[in-house]
């Protein structure tokens, strides 16, 4: 079976949140300092976790990311994982990095090919001023211990103009001698993070940026990627830009997210969510609560907004918090 919405695109990428809670407070992820995080009881338990996971991939999902949140402070997210490495698909996680160096080996053991760490900037007084935690080093650190390991290393970079957009050839730089992968990510509206559209470095001026001191060449594009990827002559890595706002790619979106608490989004940017988690814990049937949510999944972008994103009033938007969300 194959879990298939109205436009005929199928989805086989379940993203799972294992927490709203982080120890990096970013502004434009949590809205607030004294953010009232979701209790434990209302949360996915660990074989809650897996058991929605083989349901989804009986379903046909053929890979799982762990987002949070941060994902790897959870107390039993080595049993999570241990688990769903068991699980037979492509499993890969998104991380701030910070405790890479104490769970490397559960990482190893599961077969994560690939980590995304979340990574704004190359300077130490801005990270502390963008997550309000000194926590640089540490992350730096541990991106050159995934490197060591043999690891398909991701660097995700939010870039907002006036606060990072002067730092884009320096995560640039870092291709030359190292296999990463740079991802910019343009700055997204969200519950609480005071989004404004003047705010997006957008796909072009990035490539612009990236042009005025590199030959760069487009590398051909998956029907699932979601960030439009180029290459530099001579440098050991990549860089990739994810243009949800000034040119999404909806088209081929395959992507489902389950929140920490077990509700099931079929967009990013959906206004309505499925409760997976209260029909598991009352005996009913989840796959058709699954197949429901995903063939009222709109177009584009949730059905919220259209790629004008410099006429889109934020505050009129119906979602969560980003890191309600989880990534």
């Amino acid at each position: 079976m194959m879990i298939q919405d109205s436009f005929g695109r199928i989805h086989d990428y379940l993203r799972i949140s294992l927490t709203d809670k982080c120890n990096l407070r970013c502004f434009y992820c949590m809205p607030d300092e004294k953010y009232n995080f979701a209790p434990a009881a209302r949360l996915m338990q660990a074989g809650e976790i897996k058991t929605l996971a083989k349901l989804f991939v009986s379903l046909g999902v053929k890979k799982i990311r762990l987002t949070g949140g941060e994902p790897l402070i959870r107390k039993d997210a080595p049993q999570i994982i241990e688990a769903l490495g068991n699980l037979g698909i492509e499993l890969a996680i998104t991380t701030n990095g910070i405790r890479i160096h104490e769970m490397l080996p559960e990482l190893m053991a599961a077969d994560i090919r690939t980590v995304n760490v979340s990574l704004d900037t190359l300077q130490r007084e801005k990270f502390i001023s963008i997550t309000r935690r000194d926590l640089y080093h540490r992350v730096r650190s541990n991106i050159e211990l995934l490197l060591h390991h043999g690891i398909r290393t991701k660097i995700n970079v939010v870039v907002m103009k006036g606060l990072n957009d002067d730092e884009i050839n320096d995560f640039i730089a870092l291709t030359d001698k190292y296999p990463l992968e740079i991802r910019f990510i343009e700055f997204m509206p969200f519950s609480g993070n005071r989004w404004t559209g003047n705010q997006v470095f957008t796909l072009n001026e990035v490539v612009d940026v990236v042009k005025s001191q590199y030959e760069i060449t487009p590398i051909e594009r998956g029907l699932h990627d979601t960030s439009r990827k180029y290459s530099i002559a001579g440098h050991e890595g990549s860089f990739g830009i994810i243009s949800t706002m000034s040119a999404p790619f909806c088209e081929g979106c395959n992507r489902l997210r389950l929140t920490a608490d077990g509700k099931l989004k079929n967009c990013l940017f959906s206004k309505t969510e499925t409760d997976l988690l209260s029909a598991l814990r009352e005996g009913q049937e989840i796959t058709p609560l699954i197949v429901e949510s995903v063939k009222a999944k709109s177009k584009a972008l949730g059905g919220q907004m259209d790629n004008n994103f410099k006429e889109l009033n934020a505050e009129s938007l119906k979602n969560r918090s980003m890191i309600s969300i989880g990534g």
